[in-house]
């Protein structure tokens, strides 16, 4: 997402584990000063949330700066999705094969940042989140842009046959086994919400594929590292 007034990016295996509360965070903080500073944003200043894979929306203020960026004890609980219209507020999701799901809507302007994995998807947190920009900030959905961070894909995406009660969309059967395709599925709700098809970006970036360059829970298990993507409105 390319726009003059964002601070827009994720990270990579190679900048190490971002997260304070899975893998090894010992020397997290510094991973995420090593990072960001690059970006020019502040990692004392981020707003992380205690995510919980849910469709909870929280809208962020001055008072939310610093909420998790020091500590996972002080992040804003039980949350998925981030909103702002305040400038140089950083927004910071972690994932490890979930999906990151950055929003701009350059004419407010105004951003959301959301983590959605099969359940926060399940509960259409894409859509609720453009929904409650609409009621904020009075924004058209023509207008958002939306980008995607790198996710596990339906090539190594593998569910179980429970899952075609929980999908109408973004199931594919292969060999007589299920995959789930997180993008499409979130793809399809920012269609619906009214999000322009050329104003929606995939990098097509993998995880399990190119669990050498990202974390992948799928791969590495319960304590594996986590990547970050990072949002602000300068």
């Amino acid at each position: 997402m390319k726009q003059d007034n964002l601070a827009c990016s994720f990270s990579t295996r190679k900048l190490q584990n971002m997260s304070l509360a899975y893998g090894d965070t010992v020397n997290s903080l510094q991973h995420r000063q090593d990072f960001l500073q690059e970006l020019r944003v502040d990692y004392q200043d981020l707003v992380c949330a205690k995510q919980a894979h849910s469709s909870r929306i929280k809208y962020v203020q001055e008072e939310d700066r610093g909420k998790g960026a020091l500590s996972y004890a002080d992040a804003i609980d039980g949350t998925d999705g981030l909103i702002t219209d305040k400038k140089n507020l950083p927004l910071a999701i972690f994932t490890a094969d979930c999906l990151s799901i950055f929003l701009s809507a350059p004419k407010v302007p105004a951003i959301a940042l959301i983590h959605a994995g099969w359940r926060s998807s399940k509960d259409e947190i894409t859509s609720k989140t453009i929904k409650q920009m609409q009621d904020r900030f009075n924004i058209l959905p023509g207008d958002l842009y939306a980008d995607f961070g790198p996710a596990i894909r339906n090539c190594c995406y593998e569910v179980g046959q429970d899952f075609r009660d929980i999908f109408s969309y973004g199931l594919i059967k292969r060999e007589g086994r299920y995959y789930l395709d997180l993008s499409a599925v979130n793809r399809k709700q920012l269609l619906d919400s009214g999000v322009k098809k050329e104003n929606i970006f995939d990098p097509k970036i993998c995880t399990s594929c190119q669990s050498d360059n990202f974390f992948s829970y799928r791969k590495e298990g319960h304590s594996c590292g986590r990547i970050m993507s990072v949002m602000m409105l300068r």
